[in-house]
């Protein structure tokens, strides 16, 4: 804690975290989630406060959200045209069938699963998702995001295995609904096949 910055510039490193976990390719590097929940857990341990910290988390996770849709949404076709993409050019193609019929789905879930936590917002520009339902879609999940990660570290202060312990637990309930969305979409589609056979 003695190396941390203080203040603004305390907070303006947990933005830039949050911001560069939400951009493409950058945010598989930066470990943004691990990162804010400790900074939450740092709260008890005097740095900084917590309602500081979750504004400027659900800043940045918002802010490089939109910053991923607006580059994908303008450069998009350009980039997948590099031949390093081609490879993957029928995943890309899937992806966009996908945002299509689940797009405020996907952002909102996308939010809370590391990996595919920053393209999904690229390929929602990419794949034509209009503007309005994106910003709404982002901007609830940043801010359950902002809120959710800083306070788990928060309520493990008494110990950093505690808050660790807290975290898988959560991302567990994440998957557990992703799970549920998934079959419920399964179902529901299964049904309106056997009705329109008959």
């Amino acid at each position: 804690m003695t190396f941390l910055p203080e203040g603004q510039l305390y907070l303006a490193a947990v933005f830039l975290v949050a911001f560069l976990e939400s951009l493409p390719v950058v945010g598989l590097l930066v470990p943004g989630s691990t990162l804010i929940v400790f900074a939450g857990f740092l709260v008890v341990h005097g740095q900084g406060n917590l309602l500081s910290l979750a504004l400027w988390s659900m800043a940045g996770a918002f802010l490089g959200d939109l910053l991923s849709y607006e580059l994908g949404r303008r450069y998009g076709s350009t980039i997948l045209r590099l031949r390093i993409f081609q490879r993957y050019r029928r995943w890309v193609v899937e992806s966009e069938l996908f945002f299509v019929n689940h797009g405020g789905k996907s952002i909102f879930f996308a939010r809370f699963l590391g990996p595919i936590r920053g393209i999904t917002p690229f390929i929602a520009g990419l794949s034509g998702m209009p503007q309005r339902a994106f910003i709404g879609y982002t901007a609830v999940s940043a801010i359950l995001w902002g809120i959710s990660y800083p306070g788990i570290g928060y309520l493990g202060g008494s110990s950093w295995q505690k808050a660790q312990s807290l975290s898988a637990r959560f991302g567990l309930v994440i998957l557990l609904a992703l799970l549920a969305t998934i079959i419920h979409y399964l179902v529901k589609k299964k049904l309106d096949s056997n009705r329109q056979k008959y």
